[in-house]
């Protein structure tokens, strides 16, 4: 089929970009029942750059939504049951310092915390589980090029190759990372600071290094050695492993001898991939114009420790993508739109710190010489490290209260009192609360309350979809489809009409 004819002249949702942001949008909307296109430049997802590693619980729960948790986790190189620890030596194959346990939410299987534990995976696996589910609503080897607004909605044109062509769209979502030209269409400019350190990538093979390493099963391996420090980890069970050689330029790092000096012994190296990045803590200073919206990298990028970058995009992608289904639905007005900025920008502020600060401490602070001594110089200063370890990498292994506690407090529809994560819990094994809950508003607790025939009599005046989640002798929350909590309690007249911005 001539590329040209897959092109629609007109969509109600253009996303710009197919990374997991993108395609995270594009699943949202397809979950409220609204079409979308989603132009991606690569026609094939790349393995040879892992880049992100960590699927957060938060993200897992919102995968589970979606009905794609299960599919990402029986696709997962490494079980979530292989391991939830960073350990840190002085040499992959070298001694032990100390160990740190229940990183990442790892260790939140049947937990009532969270409806499902985070997930070691490399972020080309999320891409292609995602890419599945969005099926035909991909358009790859196109890339949008331009675009402009107007009153009635955005000429975006895209080009392939020596093709162009115009797509007419109500909204865009500006998914194009931190080369963004839907930023730059309008007028938005990224602010912040970039991290002076030079960082090494290197994705490569080698065989047998599983079985000589000590240490046993971890998801990240810190190497404390002065001379090259740095961490590792496992791609997968065979022989293919990730890691970074920081402080190290990429016009002095020679990759073979890079993974053996962490190594700490001349073992059988074959390079697969590399890339010298440096640390960003950039934010933009306005995420929308009329009609089109940033998320992702396009929106803020933060540096990788901890784990936060595309999760926090995630998180982005859903609080749009409900938000324009509502408006395209006619259960919500344009107005609800004005809010995604101011609900997930202080989230992105907040992440892009919280990952600084874990960045200020990395393996080149920690590192001793006299861990590279005998064992007795090795003995006498370990305690002194791992006390330091402990103290300084604590939060980034322990996130939760970033990753499940953040809250849209404060936001103009969220009640008072309101606005947090809905508490989770599990009704019977294997059936979480959020399982009963709705693609759109939910309406949770005892439905015999006076509250909640007002609310009911409201969404059915509004249009809006409501389910019904009934737990009897429990107050009622009105919980909106990324489940946070809306209202809770008081007066509940107007609550759902606060809670889409009716009014504004």
């Amino acid at each position: 089929m001539d590329l040209v004819r897959q092109v629609p002249d007109s969509v109600p949702v253009l996303i710009a970009g197919g990374g997991p942001v993108g395609l995270a949008t594009a699943v949202e909307l397809a979950h409220h029942g609204v079409r979308c296109l989603v132009v991606e430049p690569r026609e094939t997802v790349s393995w040879l750059r892992p880049r992100a590693k960590t699927t957060s619980a938060r993200s897992m729960e919102l995968l589970r939504r979606w009905g794609l948790a299960q599919t990402l986790r029986s696709r997962a190189p490494l079980a979530v049951s292989w391991s939830n620890e960073a350990v840190f030596v002085t040499g992959l194959l070298g001694r032990e310092i100390t160990r740190i346990s229940g990183c990442f939410g790892l260790d939140l299987v049947g937990s009532d915390l969270a409806a499902e534990p985070g997930q070691q995976v490399p972020q080309p696996l999320v891409e292609e589980v995602l890419r599945e589910a969005v099926g035909d609503a991909l358009l790859t080897g196109w890339q949008v090029a331009g675009l402009r607004e107007d009153a009635d909605g955005v000429t975006v044109r895209i080009t392939s190759g020596d093709q162009e062509r115009e797509v007419r769209a109500q909204y865009v979502v500006g998914c194009d990372g931190p080369r963004s030209v839907t930023r730059a269409a309008i007028g938005s400019k990224y602010e912040g600071r970039q991290d002076a350190r030079p960082n090494f990538n290197i994705v490569f093979r080698a065989p047998g290094l599983a079985e000589r390493m000590p240490h046993g099963p971890a998801v990240h391996y810190w190497v404390l050695n002065p001379a090259q420090p740095g961490m590792l980890g496992r791609l997968d069970l065979k022989d293919t492993w990730w890691c970074i050689a920081q402080g190290v330029r990429a016009e002095d790092a020679d990759p073979v001898q890079l993974v053996r000096n962490l190594a700490g012994a001349d073992i059988e190296v074959e390079v697969l991939a590399t890339d010298p990045w440096t640390a960003r803590m950039l934010l933009a200073d306005r995420y929308a114009g009329d009609r089109v919206f940033l998320a992702g990298d396009a929106a803020h990028q933060n540096p990788p420790y901890g784990g936060h970058g595309f999760n926090t995009g995630i998180g982005d992608a859903v609080n749009i993508g409900w938000k324009l289904a509502a408006v395209l639905l006619g259960w919500a007005p344009p107005s609800l739109l004005a809010t995604y900025e101011s609900e997930r920008r202080p989230i992105a502020a907040d992440t892009i710190e919280a990952a600084a600060s874990n960045m200020a401490t990395l393996a080149p602070e920690l590192a001793d010489p006299a861990l590279m001594g005998d064992e007795a110089e090795f003995e006498k200063v370990r305690p002194a490290v791992a006390e330091a370890v402990l103290r300084t990498k604590d939060s980034e292994f322990h996130s939760l209260d970033l990753v499940l506690g953040y809250t849209y407090a404060g936001s103009s529809i969220v009640a008072s009192g309101a606005g947090e994560r809905l508490p989770h819990r599990w009704l019977a094994p294997g059936e979480s609360l959020y399982d009963r809950l709705g693609p759109a508003f939910s309406l949770v607790g005892d439905q015999r309350s006076p509250a909640s025939a007002v609310l009911v009599a409201e969404a059915a005046e509004l249009g809006v979809p409501l389910r019904v989640v009934d737990l009897p002798g429990e107050p009622l929350s009105l919980v909106r489809p990324d489940q946070h909590v809306a209202w809770r309690g008081g007066d509940p007249a107007g609550a759902l009409r606060t809670a889409l911005a009716h009014d504004r």
